[in-house]
């Protein structure tokens, strides 16, 4: 029997639900509005109180309002966070349950795909689908099998709000963590998205993909090119995760492909980049092109700096690999002062640790030249001239001899 309490409640929940159900849509979202402004942050108890044990009969009717109407985005935004109000309660399993029986994460997957649809909505369905992966494995699986990792990276790809991007961001690596049988799918879809333009999105991507490589632990040979694609960037921000990911990536089995490719661009192939083009000045094209190549070159004699210097044996590695060669040939090329400055500094790390590079390099450059390089190697790129430059860049140092750690004791 129920009371005389219980019978009004549910009443007042029946009555609800019928002016739902013949309003138009702007009744809705008053109704919507209103729901928000009383039941935000509730429980799914203190939910179910409020709708006398029915709360699931609103919930239905708001996620099926939404699949009807989500391609035109009418009230997109405030379905969605009504939706929220049930997915974020604690103890909401129930409804989480209903709310996938409904068909609620595709719709969700679909609202992120659609041209149309506000990026303020895109992010509040990326919000529910975190809501979701969080709640545990089996949902995170849900949501892979409905190829919702390709969704989410296409939405952080095209993405322009910060807002949006970011939380794409977060979803992917949420997607990533306790989710071994769809791991691998995540690292190939953020590997897949280092070749996108924006330089936010680069960041994010590179940021998510070092976290994400520490829960796969293996790397793929894919990941080298855009990687190393990303040093060409004139955002710092994207040249240092880029160059953060490269040093992470020394402990996996990409490590001697990335050293071969990071000692290759100290010698960039440069045809085809001094294009003439019609109404334009010959000397600003040649300039405007390069800039990436030399930007990239700078970078990886810092990289490789970096690399050196942190550990012997990669020292050893590259010095095999001809690095000393490749070098001498960045620090003459005067049309970009950082990657002189940068080819400097890396070498003299190499001089300094190890006397049969320091002889080779001697012989290569001369005793005037040498002798500038070592009183500072910094600013050895301030003097040079086009004498010294072509000396530099016609280099024949090949060392083979098993290189040997200066003896540092007195």
């Amino acid at each position: 029997m129920f009371t005389s309490k219980e019978r009004d409640a549910t009443g007042l929940v029946l009555s609800v639900l019928h002016e739902w159900d013949q309003g138009n849509k702007s009744a809705r979202a008053s109704m919507l509005q209103e729901f928000l402004t009383r039941n935000a942050g509730k429980t799914s108890m203190e939910l179910e109180l409020e709708f006398a044990q029915a709360g699931s009969l609103f919930l239905a009717r708001i996620t099926a309002w939404m699949r009807l109407t989500y391609m035109f985005g009418t009230y997109l935004e405030l379905q969605l966070r009504a939706l929220e109000v049930f997915l974020s309660a604690a103890g909401s399993h129930r409804y989480l349950m209903e709310f996938l029986e409904m068909g609620g994460v595709l719709t969700l997957l679909e609202v992120l795909g659609h041209s149309q649809i506000t990026e303020k909505a895109k992010t509040q369905a990326l919000h529910l689908l975190r809501i979701i992966a969080n709640t545990g494995r089996k949902y995170k699986e849900i949501i892979c099998e409905s190829y919702g990792v390709r969704a989410v990276a296409e939405c952080l790809a095209t993405a322009c709000a910060e807002e949006t991007q970011h939380t794409a961001s977060v979803l992917l690596e949420a997607l990533a963590h306790g989710n071994p049988r769809y791991q691998q799918q995540v690292y190939k879809g953020l590997v897949a998205l280092l070749s996108c333009n924006c330089p936010k999105t680069q960041q994010l991507v590179l940021q998510t993909v070092r976290t994400v490589q520490v829960i796969v632990k293996t790397a793929h040979l894919s990941i080298v090119e855009p990687l190393l694609n990303l040093l060409r960037s004139l955002h710092l921000e994207v040249q240092y995760e880029a160059i953060e990911l490269i040093k992470e990536l020394q402990q996996t089995e990409v490590r001697p492909a990335l050293l071969r490719a990071l000692v290759t661009l100290l010698k960039p192939a440069r045809e085809g980049v001094c294009k003439h083009k019609i109404l334009q000045d010959p000397e600003m094209v040649k300039m405007t092109e390069s800039l990436p190549l030399f930007v990239q070159q700078a970078a990886a004699a810092k990289v490789l700096r970096m690399l050196a210097e942190e550990k012997q044996d990669i020292s050893e590695e590259l010095i095999h690999l001809g690095v000393i060669h490749h070098l001498l040939c960045a620090m003459g090329n005067l049309e970009h002062a950082d990657t002189q400055r940068q080819a400097s500094l890396a070498l003299e790390h190499f001089v300094r640790s190890y006397p049969v590079v320091e002889e080779h390099v001697r012989t290569a450059m001369g005793p005037a030249l040498f002798d500038c390089f070592m009183h500072n190697a910094e600013l050895l790129y301030m003097s040079t001239d086009q004498v010294q430059a072509d000396l530099l860049l016609a280099n024949k140092v090949h060392i083979l001899r098993e290189p040997e750690v200066r003896n540092t004791d007195s």
